[in-house]
């Protein structure tokens, strides 16, 4: 019978269904498939090599359980002699055979014979009861040093090497035999072993020997010696002070084994646990060599009395009316042997967990057990029968018992992998710590378990300090998955709650708890920052506005704001609370620009010169023309200077750096310069903005409104220039008294633009200028009229004299009438010399004509024509000075593929072309126009013929 987890009385508080376990036993007996041929006496098996002795015989059965290939090895020296005991070392190699006659043997694995142990033989007759094989240096050619125990009590120190040339040369494969120690009262020692602790510096070549009988237990501890015996410096202590023993003396009548058996964990090589079958009950325990006695945790289980049916009860008394026959370990169970059941025992808590009878009559009285040490594989052996048990899963109930004696880290180790057993065990020790009101504890061992979030939450929710409750919420949180919106969306704001309160009432307490209030101010706003409440807050925004609003946290609402990038909210705080430089720092840092538009018009009023040096940090990552409503709104309320040079400012900057051609921006800039008194910065902004050919890219209309409503002459008279009104320049320049500036705009026209019935233009302005000169100067100085005059060369002393009073004398303007008349002299014989020159070019054109008429080209009569190829003289022909000739009507069909469409329909019309037959005749006047159109040129070496190769 096996015990089962769902007899426990402890119930799953969460939702986890724990009604389904593994029902499959623990152990599991199977036979193996061998049937001796007489009663078995002992059975020993090591890395699947099975030898077997049969009662009162003198051979020993080999068995290789690989293979199934068995043979028996007769020992002795007489038939009638009887084996005593075997044993078998660890790597299945060695045999040691004790002969009831004193003699012992050796048997090497691939021996047919034994060999007498002489050594042993000639010391002194002994009765081997027990070996210590060596774990660590046993190989094929040697068992290394052994422990040997006798029927009188003695410890001796061997080492057998069965080579071949020992036994050739000495006949002895005992290397030596040395008796170490003799155990008191002389008893058998019936369980021997030795242990090399793990190596540290300390205890270096340090060995731990156990030896039983059958009524004690010894151990020794000890340093080993060179050269050999090698564990005779373990015992040397102890032959002046007797080493000390544990004795379970037991009822005469009995006779326990008295078998000791050390359990080595899978993968490990040091043992961790050992058992004793004594006299009154298995007496077992832990070895740990990290402790000076080694040997810890030992009890003593009574043999239990035998019970019907096969069935155990762990509440019945457990009475010696049978001692055991054998005993073995696993990780948590004992299992013990008697002559007609098995029983197996959890170490932890001495309960039985199974049982089971084996009958006599079908499978003969049990033996004992051996285990495989290489594989842990457990044997059991009858004096009928061999059977193998199967060890599952062990471990199932292990952390019940844990948990049943409240040790739950362990319990929690071995529930590890069963969801519904961890939750059993987090759950009981949440329990647990909430009794002792280690709260802080319990509440984040209950976020673990299944218990329900309700029933949980209002365990804590009673108590005076709300930290319980926060560690429960926040161990609950991060145990919850991403997708469980609902339930972290309710504990992030629950949390939220807590914090607000707690601030809330410290904040009430005053300056005593200004420390707590800063460290649970840090605490929640940490709260706030990490990833996964950051997550779901960015989705409920709304709520935790409210909820820190509502509490009148101001300073965590801007935190939290920010913690958003609720850049908005945050800079509508500071403005609100007339922070204008931190909201300004805030806009500056955020990458918004749509809140620049948005506070702007704020911030400018009470911080201008630092929002206009944040927009300016900007650079081109704003639109300036969106800013200009703040820069208006702030020109009508606040004050004027400081408005207009912080809007120049800027504008300037975008005009200037960012080289903006926006049309308002540059408007509005002219209109903050036009208001300024001073005509400088306007005029300055009108010259930079015309430079070149350059067109201005504001509105020239209304700059010119603006500077004419602000009395800014000179800036009109520059608009008008802009506009190429050079009229209405001159006279604005010569209005304001400006002469300088009216020369400059007259000089601007090109001579002959603008004529009309008073001559060009740029005379007109020039007269314009001279008369404005003549009528301001002095009446006797008439140096400004002859400097207008050299300035302009369309004006002449005539145009002038107008303008002089009637009173001025012809002296006054001598040398200005003389260099006036000099010129037209001068006009006079330019005009002589090319009136000269024109009538000698026709003289020599009327010439050339004379002689080309006279000029003939001589055509031979064979003579043909360049196109058809046919004599020249059949028709009428043309003769180029290149000596090229062409019939008419050839030369005008091959032309007429290059002329215009006009030229064409006119040599059509003609009566040549491409479909047209030449004419027999035609009038003179006709000729001419004929030559015209295909005789201009010769036909090879003129400019059609250029224009075709290109």
């Amino acid at each position: 019978s096996v015990a089962s987890a769902s007899d426990s009385p402890i119930a799953s508080t969460g939702y986890i269904d724990t009604r389904k376990g593994d029902t499959t036993p623990i152990f599991q007996r199977k036979q193996v498939d061998f049937r001796p041929q007489k009663k078995i006496a002992q059975v020993v098996i090591q890395n699947s090599y099975l030898v077997l002795l049969y009662d009162n015989w003198n051979a020993v059965l080999r068995i290789d359980l690989k293979t199934g290939r068995q043979d028996e090895v007769a020992i002795g020296k007489r038939p009638d002699e009887v084996i005593h005991k075997i044993f078998l070392d660890p790597t299945g190699r060695h045999v040691l055979v004790a002969m009831e006659s004193q003699e012992n043997y050796y048997l090497a694995k691939d021996s047919q014979k034994g060999r007498l142990l002489q050594k042993g033989k000639s010391v002194s007759s002994v009765l081997i009861e027990s070996v210590a094989w060596n774990q660590f240096r046993v190989d094929e050619q040697s068992t290394g040093e052994i422990l040997i125990g006798t029927s009188k009590g003695i410890i001796i120190e061997t080492v057998i090497e069965p080579q071949e040339a020992k036994f050739l040369s000495q006949g002895e494969v005992e290397k030596y035999w040395k008796p170490l120690y003799t155990l008191d009262e002389s008893e058998a020692i019936t369980g021997l072993k030795f242990e090399l602790f793990p190596y540290n510096a300390t205890d270096e070549n340090k060995y731990f020997v156990m030896a039983t009988t059958r009524s004690r237990l010894y151990q020794f501890i000890g340093f080993s010696t060179s050269p050999e015996p090698v564990l005779q410096g373990v015992f040397l202590p102890y032959e002046t002070e007797p080493a000390g023993f544990l004795e379970l003396p037991c009822d005469p009548s009995f006779s326990p084994t008295g078998d000791l058996v050390f359990y080595y964990p899978k993968g490990q090589r040091t043992p961790s646990k050992f058992t004793w079958s004594a006299g009154p009950g298995v007496y077992h325990g832990d070895l740990d060599f990290r402790q000076s006695t080694v040997s810890t945790g030992c009890s003593l289980l009574q043999y239990s009395s035998r019970l019907g049916g096969g069935e155990t009860s762990t509440s019945l008394p457990r009475v010696m009316d049978n001692a055991a026959v054998g005993a073995v370990l696993t990780d948590f169970h004992l299992l013990v042997a008697y002559r007609d059941r098995v029983e197996a025992i959890c170490t932890l808590n001495e309960m039985a967990v199974y049982s089971e009878n084996i009958h006599p009559r079908r499978h003969g009285l049990l033996k004992g057990f051996t285990v495989d040490a290489s594989l842990n594989d457990i044997f059991l052996y009858s004096d009928s029968f061999v059977f193998r048990y199967k060890v599952n899963k062990e471990t199932r109930d292990v952390w019940k018992i844990y948990l049943d004696k409240r040790d739950f880290e362990k319990a929690r180790q071995f529930a590890k992998g069963n969801e519904a057993h961890l939750d059993l065990v987090l759950t009981a020790e949440a329990e647990d710590l909430f009794r002792a009101k280690k709260y802080d504890r319990s509440a984040k061992l209950f976020a673990k378990t299944q218990k329900s979030f309700e029933e949980a939450t209002l365990k804590f929710i009673d108590l005076s300090t709300q930290e319980a409750l926060k560690s429960y919420l926040f161990a609950k949180m991060e145990s919850l998955k991403t997708q469980d919106k609902t339930q972290l969306t309710m504990i992030t704001t629950w949390l939220m709650e807590i914090y607000l309160n707690q601030l809330g009432t410290l904040k009430e307490e005053g300056e005593p708890k200004k420390s707590n209030f800063d460290m649970i101010q840090d605490e929640f706003r940490g709260f706030l920052e990490s990833e996964r409440s950051r997550v779901i807050l960015e989705e409920n925004k709304h709520v935790a506005y409210e909820l820190l609003s509502s509490h009148g946290a101001e300073d965590d609402l801007v935190f939290f704001a920010r913690l958003m990038k609720d850049y908005e909210r945050v800079i509508s705080h500071f403005v609100e609370q007339a922070e204008y430089s931190e909201a300004l720092d805030i806009l500056t840092r955020q990458g918004d620009a749509s809140l620049f538009y948005k506070f702007s018009p704020f911030l400018i009023q009470h911080e201008a010169e630092k929002t206009v040096s944040a927009w300016i940090k900007q650079k081109g990552a704003l639109e300036p023309c969106k800013l200009i409503p703040a820069l208006v709104q702030y020109g009508q309320k606040g004050p004027v200077d400081l408005q207009r040079d912080q809007g120049i400012r800027y504008l300037n900057y975008c005009v200037e750096n960012l080289a903006t051609q926006d049309e308002a921006i540059h408007n509005y800039l002219l209109s903050l310069y036009a208001h300024i008194e001073d005509e400088g910065p306007v005029l300055n902004f009108i010259k930079r903005a015309s430079e070149g050919e350059r067109k201005p890219a504001f509105d020239l209309k209304y700059a010119l409104r603006l500077c004419a409503e602000n009395n800014h002459s000179t800036a009109c008279v520059h608009l008008y220039s802009a506009m190429e009104l050079y009229e209405e320049a001159v006279q604005l320049a010569l209005k304001i008294g400006d002469v300088g500036l009216a020369r400059i705009n007259a000089s601007k026209p090109e001579e002959n633009v603008g004529q009309d019935e008073e001559g060009p233009l740029k005379k007109k302005l020039w007269l314009m200028i001279a008369r404005h000169v003549i009528e301001t100067s002095e009446k006797e100085d008439v140096s400004a009229a002859r400097q207008v005059l050299t300035e302009c060369s369309q004006l002449k002393i005539e145009d002038v004299l107008p303008f002089f009073p009637n009173f001025v004398t012809i002296d006054d303007f001598k040398d200005v009438i003389c260099s006036s008349l000099q010129g037209y002299n001068e006009d006079i014989e330019t005009l002589k010399t090319e009136m000269q020159a024109a009538t000698e070019s026709g003289e020599q054109i009327r010439k050339d004509i004379q002689e080309t008429r006279k000029k003939s080209r001589n055509i031979g009569a064979q003579q043909k024509c360049e196109l058809c190829s046919f004599p020249l003289v059949t028709r009428e022909f043309y003769v180029f000075p290149c000596n090229h000739v062409f019939h008419v009507d050839c030369l005008a069909a091959e032309v007429s593929h290059h002329l215009t469409e006009k030229k064409r329909k006119k040599l059509e019309e003609l009566g040549f072309g491409v479909r047209a037959e030449a004419p027999s005749s035609y009038h003179p006047s006709l000729k001419a126009d004929l030559d015209e159109l295909i005789a201009s040129e010769c036909l090879y070496c003129g400019e059609m013929m250029i224009l075709l190769v290109q």
